[in-house]
């Protein structure tokens, strides 16, 4: 008896112990990303002190600095938040289903899908109607290539997850040959708007898309809670999942269709963003280790502070221009994953 009340007091303290660690890391993150959040509102063109954002919120109606920064600044890092956790949470959902830690959000042909669908309503100028139009054509053209992929993976109703991947890079290599031929036969002037787009940007002239990219992301974090254990029983192999009562085939579809959605949207709404997908969840990965419990909330925090960092570089490093941000977040994002793969540090699963 004695025996049994020492293990479940020592099984007792582990999980509060682990607990605490995970709130500790959730707190961390959450100053982080207030903290660069903060900075992307002062930084710029035009410098505004905390203090004076402050003066700015309670009695600065209608100047420019007020338009600065609630009408260009605030929308930017909303932006960021959003399409930063989207893309890193979806690069958990996708890893941890593929149990592949090259697999990022642009391998399965969803930025393809997209980048073609807004090359050809650039092209037919379809976007002069409203300024819907390009978000639009981008997620359309991310559907198309979802269901593209996932009809021509199912075979006897089960979803293969290695023809998915490979299907997914082809597909991949076919839209972005269809991509280079409408830039070959463009005006100068919609292959300006083409090449803009696929690097990626945090501009966007509709404040509504913002909102519904917020709403998206977050319905996206709490809907990947649900999946959360799948994942975990995932990072053993499909069989012992089996064998823990998870309808695996169930599982992968919802998986694969969540991940699509927050990618499709994301695309649609900033262009083609590189790596933040892919590396946040391998760096959150090394210091909250592989229980998607904590994994998956650690990752749509930091990578939104990740890519309204990445932002801000790309506002402020040749001021008053501007670099595309998907530029910032490949050079960065590139020097980090060959750091951490050099450290051998590059891991998926449970710790």
């Amino acid at each position: 008896m004695n025996l049994i009340k020492n293990f479940k007091s020592k099984f007792s303290n582990d999980i509060n112990k682990k607990i605490w660690l995970w709130i500790g890391w959730i707190f961390v993150l959450c100053a982080g990303l207030v903290s660069i959040s903060i900075f992307s509102l002062c930084v710029g063109s035009t410098g505004i002190s905390l203090r004076k954002i402050i003066a700015l919120i309670f009695e600065g109606r209608g100047t420019t600095e007020y338009s600065i920064l609630f009408d260009i600044r605030l929308p930017r890092i909303m932006l960021g938040f959003a399409v930063g956790g989207a893309l890193s949470l979806a690069g958990v959902l996708l890893q941890g289903m593929f149990r592949n830690p090259l697999v990022e959000p642009y391998t399965l042909g969803i930025s393809g899908g997209a980048a073609l669908g807004v090359c050809l309503n650039i092209v037919f100028r379809l976007n002069r109607i409203t300024v819907y139009f390009l978000p639009l054509f981008g997620f359309l053209g991310a559907a198309g290539m979802i269901l593209l992929v996932y009809g021509l993976s199912i075979k006897d109703g089960r979803l293969r997850i290695q023809s998915l991947l490979l299907t997914g890079v082809m597909v991949s290599f076919i839209a972005s040959s269809l991509i280079m031929l409408i830039m070959a036969v463009s005006h100068t002037e919609n292959l300006h708007g083409i090449i803009f787009w696929i690097m990626g940007s945090l501009e966007t002239p509709n404040f509504l898309l913002v909102k519904l990219s917020l709403i998206i992301s977050i319905f996206g974090l709490i809907g990947s809670y649900f999946f959360c254990l799948v994942l975990n029983a995932f990072a053993l192999g499909e069989e012992e999942a089996l064998h823990l009562g998870i309808n695996v085939e169930k599982n992968k579809r919802l998986l694969f269709v969540l991940a699509s959605v927050l990618t499709g949207f994301s695309v649609a709404v900033a262009g083609v963003i590189g790596f933040v997908g892919l590396l946040v969840p391998h760096f959150m990965r090394m210091f909250v280790g592989g229980d998607h419990r904590i994994l998956l909330i650690s990752s749509f925090l930091s990578g939104a502070g990740f890519l309204i960092f990445c932002d801000t570089i790309a506002r402020t490093v040749i001021s008053p221009l501007e670099l595309p941000v998907g530029v910032i977040t490949g050079i960065l994002g590139g020097i980090l994953f060959v750091y951490a793969l050099n450290k051998k540090q590059i891991v998926l699963g449970n710790s």
